[in-house]
């Protein structure tokens, strides 16, 4: 039982079992799952602090119980499967946390995360080699924080 609760997790509710480019996949679905839950928060509260505040808890609950899922996986499958997308998620969470609730910024986050997360610049790599069950989820909070910051950048120059 919580083999399939971990697999759930780990694959973002089945997603990493896509064929083709699954952390892409998780991803997308990190976006589109965000994005609503934002909609959600902006119809019960306009304090952009509460909702910055709700999307930081739930980076750090999902962190969390990805790294428990992760480490259950990891004793059947391999070190960083490719199924393995709760970290993508984690990820485009961080790159989106102050993003505005409008779909180009969404769009915007998911090419600069997917860019970090594939290139894997300065110590993303490092971090991704330490084949741990907290690096396969830190390279992508990593890679998250760089896309966050360009984003902001990107945000603040237009």
């Amino acid at each position: 039982m919580t083999s399939k609760i971990a697999k759930l997790i780990v694959t973002a509710l089945g997603t990493g079992y896509v064929p083709k480019a699954p952390g892409t996949a998780g991803s997308i679905f990190g976006v589109i799952f965000l994005y609503f839950f934002n909609v959600f928060l902006h119809w019960q509260t306009e304090n952009y602090f509460t909702i910055l505040l709700l999307n930081f808890a739930l980076i750090i609950i999902i962190f969390f119980i990805g790294v428990w899922a992760t480490k259950k996986v990891h004793q059947e499958w391999k070190h960083d499967s490719g199924k393995i997308v709760i970290d993508e998620v984690v990820g485009i969470f961080i790159t989106l946390i102050a993003a505005p609730l409008d779909w180009r910024y969404y769009l915007l986050g998911l090419i600069l995360f997917r860019i970090f997360d594939i290139w894997k610049p300065l110590l993303i790599r490092k971090i991704d080699n330490l084949h741990s069950d907290w690096s396969v989820m830190l390279d992508d909070v990593l890679a998250g924080i760089y896309s966050f910051i360009v984003m902001m950048i990107i945000i603040s120059l237009a």
